[in-house]
């Protein structure tokens, strides 16, 4: 394999269609101006001669037969390869990694990556009814990869809400920090201020206005409790127009083009790793062990160490999910280090499952700015189940790209799966995690806890009675005992005290 073939990012480019455009553009349009972009952005003009193959991110708010061809007829382009792959928000960050590991060993020239949504205008602007000038819908004819099954379970108690379930994390992750629920807001808000704060400087961010802790924190009629401990302006804002593009040679064909070494960046080392798929059966809910070995695979592919990276770009759908991948990376809550690029899912905008793609072309844009920065992308897919690593910079890997097999290290994971939990469970519970799902009203409509059985075994259950919604609103009761007990009437376990 030769260092020629050297993965370098050569072209990139995002836009957002704001909420005031005439004509939004649907979400394909929009992948095909950023295409356009990210071509001229390479500055090469017979660059398209050269791009075989298209991988695409999952399109949530529109769909058609063949988007990645339709793409590619728009932007001239025949792939000899199509990748179109199920929803999942590490899919940018791994698609890049798959197109990395493509051009070093030679089985492609250049690879086109792109995703784009455009919820806003579809959900919002036009009520879910199709403007005159759209496509018309069509089911893909093919997607690369299985859609997640979604287990009984998830669907019994709820738990197929991301809000949710990343709740039940932040719960799990304010018990074991030791900090009061008020210490723990504070705390959480802070965060996201300075998440907000970069947000508003980003011309390509949905959301500009900047937001104090305290805002972002207490309930209002613009900012409601959606799940306990999360406000609206805690979660992810799905509701955008936004698209992105980046394109990726080697070294040789970007030499061969003569494109200035200026527009290169690296993509120093990567991994992509999952966790335990059903959040009740992982033997902790407050880490990540995908991250940990992932971040510490590219490390050592890009020659680096924690300390070398400037900056990140954490996935921060929910401020559990930036929590949990400080705590495996070991940054602390002093750390000087910017934890995002864009600003955030919750004030840059999520774009579904492209996300991090917008991440990446920041990424690109801060490094062509400051040639010196090193920078490590987090993207996150699922409930905190898959995550893909990405470091960026101006040098190449110290680690070739498709020399590792990280299969053991991915089976050492699985293996940790816990039994089935107990489907009709009666006796002593102890928390683990837990969460309020609210009404729009801002009432509590039911609590939902996972815990561990006497017997050591993990079930769920819901909390319906007031008094004990009231305990989970104030209250810690992570590691508490509450006792547990099947309700044939409505064929789920409940919560019927709080020791």
């Amino acid at each position: 394999m030769s260092k020629k073939n050297n993965p370098v990012i050569i072209g990139a480019a995002q836009f957002t269609q704001r909420r005031d455009t005439p004509q939004p553009l649907d979400s394909l349009s929009l992948m095909v101006k950023t295409g356009q972009k990210a071509i001229e952005d390479t500055q090469a003009n017979n660059i398209v001669d050269y791009i075989d193959a298209i991988y695409m991110v999952n399109i949530s708010s529109w769909l058609y037969e063949d988007a990645p061809g339709e793409l590619g007829k728009r932007l001239n382009i025949t792939p000899k390869e199509k990748i179109y792959l199920p929803d999942g928000g590490q899919s940018p960050q791994m698609l890049i990694n798959r197109a990395a590991k493509a051009i070093a060993t030679g089985e492609h020239r250049c690879i086109l990556v792109t995703g784009g949504e455009a919820a806003y205008s579809i959900r919002k602007t036009f009520k879910g009814k199709r403007p005159e000038y759209w496509p018309k819908k069509e089911d893909p004819k093919y997607i690369n990869g299985e859609r997640w099954a979604i287990a009984q379970d998830v669907i019994n108690y709820q738990l197929y809400f991301a809000t949710t379930a990343y709740a039940i994390f932040e719960t799990a992750l304010r018990a074991s920090s030791g900090r009061t629920i008020e210490e723990h807001q504070k705390y959480i808000g802070k965060l996201f201020e300075h998440f907000s704060k970069i947000a508003s400087k980003n011309p390509y961010s949905w959301t500009q206005k900047q937001f104090t802790a305290e805002e972002i924190i207490t309930p209002s009629p613009e900012n409601r409790l959606i799940v306990h401990p999360y406000t609206k302006r805690m979660c992810a804002n799905n509701f955008v127009d936004q698209a992105g593009t980046v394109l990726i040679t080697s070294e040789e064909i970007a030499e061969f083009l003569n494109i200035d070494r200026k527009q290169w960046i690296y993509i120093m080392g990567g991994a992509t790793f999952k966790n335990i798929d059903e959040i009740y059966r992982r033997p902790r809910l407050d880490d990540s062990p995908a991250t940990r070995e992932g971040t510490r695979l590219a490390l050592e592919q890009a020659g680096l160490k924690l300390s070398d990276i400037d900056k990140f770009d954490l996935y921060s759908c929910f401020p559990s999910i930036v929590e949990i991948f400080m705590n495996e990376l070991g940054i602390k809550d002093d750390d000087p280090r910017d934890l995002t690029l864009t600003g955030g899912l919750p004030f840059f905008g999520t774009p579904l499952s492209n996300y991090s793609l917008h991440a990446i072309i920041n990424t690109v844009e801060s490094i062509r700015a400051n040639p010196s920065l090193k920078v490590m992308v987090i993207a996150n897919g699922g409930y905190n189940t898959k995550q893909s690593i990405g470091i960026y910079g101006t040098k190449p890997p110290m680690i070739q790209w498709g020399v590792r097999d990280d299969s053991k290290i991915q089976d050492s994971i699985l293996k940790k799966i816990l039994p089935e939990p107990i489907e009709k469970a009666n006796g002593k519970l102890i928390v683990d995690g837990y969460s309020i799902i609210y009404k729009r009203s801002g009432q509590p409509n039911r609590g939902v806890i996972i815990g561990t059985l006497e017997n050591g075994s993990r079930s769920i259950a819901f909390v319906t009675k007031p008094e004990l919604l009231l305990a989970l609103e104030t209250q810690e009761i992570v590691g508490k005992t509450c006792m547990v007990q099947y309700d044939s009437n409505i064929e789920r376990n409940t919560i019927i005290s709080i020791e």
